[in-house]
């Protein structure tokens, strides 16, 4: 385990898509799982996982150690390979998962007749979280505390995924016809976190059961597996020390301020705009009634104290003024 400290695998988006390719071709409407075999460079710490080719596999369901695996076919197609990228060496297999199976390390004992330390890589073709989904193993021998014997197991190490400038320019352009436009990056950076939050809710409740099972008596006790525990929560914050609370309240104020006063500028410029659309709907109002009213008709008649005058009472008051 000491020598696997501080490895990384680095997977390449054609292996991924080589993958995906063979998973839908021979098991895309089906429960089984697809194995091949990885080509790369092992460079030590590093691991370069840069190419791929599917392998005939079969296996009994319901017996898991019933499988099939042609290495023939392995032998023939890794010399083919090997004459178009020299470079290019057998540096461990794969399969669709999503998880270990069973029969995971028969497979890769297989695998050590063509390498000295294989790497099995997991890839999730029907991942439905944000994420990376690879997750890389090697095969140890742990050695427990309690002087029984040693049991096989699987290491998990760091993955990424990197590409060469090639590798991108081909990627971006298979994943433009079905990019999402709609999706915003808002939107976006909301679902990755939900998904971590996730991804650490998880791993918190598989540590709280593996502690509980260690208390119970039910695992053994893995002192570097504890210390490792130890370590991160070493690194969380104290939030009982009066300096780390006021600092966050302090932060927290200071956010929260900002965010009041983005609120209080919208809310005036709204009711500004109301104020000036309901001053302009007035004024529409006003002209649009002088242009629809009618003049008065003129009238010949005159009003005495507010009664009208004849024409006959007219005439009559002209004949008073000229006696």
């Amino acid at each position: 385990m000491t020598a696997l400290a501080g490895t990384t695998v680095i997977v390449h988006p054609l292996v991924l898509l080589s993958v995906t390719d063979h998973h839908s071709r021979v098991a895309a409407r089906t429960k089984k799982r697809v194995v091949g075999v990885l080509l790369g460079q092992d460079n030590g710490k590093t691991i370069n996982v840069a190419n791929s080719f599917a392998v005939p596999f079969e296996e009994d369901e319901k017996d898991p150690k019933t499988w099939f695996l042609d290495h023939n076919f392995i032998e023939g197609m890794f010399g083919m390979f090997k004459k178009v990228n020299a470079k290019e060496r057998m540096i461990g297999w794969y399969h669709s998962g999503p998880k270990l199976r069973s029969s995971d390390q028969e497979i890769n004992d297989l695998f050590k007749k063509y390498i000295a330390r294989p790497i099995m890589v997991i890839v999730d073709v029907r991942q439905e979280t944000v994420g990376i989904p690879t997750d890389c193993y090697f095969a140890v021998e742990e050695i427990k505390d309690d002087g029984t014997a040693t049991v096989k197991t699987f290491l998990h190490v760091p993955s990424a995924i990197e590409a060469e400038e090639a590798e991108e320019i081909g990627v971006e352009h298979l994943l433009r016809d079905i990019k999402d436009s709609t999706t915003t990056t808002l939107t976006t950076r909301l679902t990755q976190q939900l998904a971590s939050l996730r991804g650490l809710r998880s791993r918190l409740g598989e540590i709280q059961g593996y502690l509980q099972q260690v208390a119970k008596g039910e695992q053994p006790i893995n002192h570097a597996l504890l210390y490792s525990l130890q370590d991160a929560l070493n690194l969380l914050p104290d939030l009982e020390e009066p300096a780390t609370t006021r600092s966050f309240r302090t932060t927290t104020n200071d956010e929260l301020l900002v965010v009041y006063l983005s609120s209080l500028v919208r809310s005036v410029v709204a009711l500004h705009n109301l104020v000036d659309n309901k001053g302009s709907n007035a004024g529409w109002e006003r002209e649009e009634v002088g242009e629809t009213a009618e003049p008065a008709p003129k009238s010949d008649e005159k009003k005495v104290n507010g009664a009208p005058v004849s024409a006959e009472d007219k005439k009559k008051e002209e004949a008073d003024k000229g006696l």
